[in-house]
């Protein structure tokens, strides 16, 4: 079969990834699609000519994401024959996973941070991240792999092809926005305002230009569906808050908690962790020659420390987290366990800490215990990114250009 061609000839870490997810792949009409028929429903009534994103609907509700999702998906629609044929989409997504890995491998070879043994355990240990990619057929993948490609381009020094990945990737699902806070710290230091303000309008611009058919049709109906930063989630299946009452769980107090809680520590990392040159923060503002401290080029740890951190203290407060979300930080818990030494975390504990957060991932319905543990293991996590030296010294040194 085309998905076992694709494992012999894949180097054997991902050959390994793909058996452990389950060897063959299952059979069409088999009992794991849960958004697929859902995602070509939407994705039909654009092709038939429906642009209003309020009347766009599938069987498992209306179309919440940007318009990116719609034309990726679009084209998976045609080359599945209109989302029938499950086996050609498994395939396609089967590729999309061992490009992921590609991709995130290129990442942590520039960074050089962490042992290679623990890239045996981010390809073969997680049943769940395969499931999400090769089984169930979600778009959280997708956008992931847009997410790793522009982080790729970042390093390369190629910030406005950057942006224009990063763009790409919230147009596929609103979720990398989380990366946003970090992104932006990082063109104000390598840019200043003025020079960030065309990677910014980049990123803008290219949300205006594929949301524009619907935003001629509808624009309240496009922003408010595609961009709905309220929408409420369902408590059965939450994996991070299991041990609440649903009521809490449900109460809009308890999610401007959480909100508080996100903004206050990303301001805590901003001003104490990522900014550490003596100057007041607000230098970020001017020009990079007119700050008082020369800038340099960011180093790649700086780089990926800063995203990796700001994606992270996203997903522990967020409102809710779904088993799919798992893909939304699967691939950087290696790095925020190994990057900062700690000598109290050793190898054996980081080993622990991934595989208690793994179980919690594969624990279906989830527990209050496991919900618990999940918790435990992201503040240890986030314990060691605060206790530990960050690639930003106090001020910056020369570091080598990223290459």
């Amino acid at each position: 079969m085309a998905a076992a061609r694709l494992a012999r000839e894949a180097p054997v870490a991902a050959g390994a990834a793909l058996h452990v997810a389950g060897g063959r792949l299952p059979l069409p009409g088999g009992d794991t699609e849960i958004d697929w028929k859902a995602y070509m429903a939407q994705v039909e009534g654009v092709i038939n000519g429906t642009y209003d994103y309020t009347q766009l609907q599938g069987d498992t509700g209306p179309l919440v994401y940007p318009a990116g999702f719609v034309y990726i998906f679009m084209g998976l629609y045609y080359a599945t024959g209109r989302g029938t044929d499950i086996r050609m989409a498994q395939n396609i997504f089967a590729v999309l996973y061992l490009t992921t890995l590609l991709l995130v491998f290129l990442i942590y070879h520039q960074t050089c941070k962490v042992p290679p043994f623990v890239f045996f355990f981010m390809c073969c240990a997680s049943y769940r991240v395969h499931s999400i990619f090769v089984l169930r057929l979600f778009n959280d993948p997708v956008a992931m792999a847009l997410l790793f490609l522009s982080i790729n381009l970042l390093l390369a020094q190629r910030w406005g092809w950057g942006c224009c990945c990063f763009s790409l990737a919230v147009s596929v699902k609103m979720n990398v926005l989380l990366f946003a806070p970090g992104l932006l710290f990082l063109l104000l230091t390598q840019f200043g305002f003025r020079g960030a303000l065309p990677k910014l309008g980049i990123c803008a611009g290219i949300q205006v230009l594929l949301g524009l058919p619907f935003l001629l049709e509808n624009p309240l109906g496009y922003l408010s569906r595609s961009f709905d930063l309220g929408r409420q989630f369902l408590f059965r299946w939450t994996v991070n808050w299991r041990f609440l009452p649903e009521a809490l769980f449900l109460h809009r107090a308890f999610h401007l908690a959480l909100l508080v809680a996100h903004l206050t520590l990303l301001l805590l990392f901003a001003f104490c962790k990522w900014h550490r040159t003596g100057e007041s923060i607000l230098s970020l503002l001017r020009d990079p020659s007119k700050r008082k401290v020369p800038s340099q080029p960011l180093t790649p740890n700086q780089i990926v420390s800063t995203l990796f951190t700001s994606n992270f203290i996203g997903i522990c407060f967020s409102r809710s987290l779904h088993y799919q979300f798992y893909v939304w930080y699967f691939h950087t818990l290696p790095y925020l366990l190994w990057a900062t030494p700690a000598r109290w975390l050793t190898h054996l504990l980081r080993l622990l800490v991934l595989g208690l957060i793994e179980l919690s991932w594969n624990t279906y319905p989830s527990t209050s215990c496991s919900s618990a543990a999940l918790h435990l293991c992201h503040a240890v996590i986030l314990l060691q990114l605060w206790l530990g030296p960050q690639p930003f010294p106090k001020s910056i040194q020369h570091g080598k250009k990223a290459h």
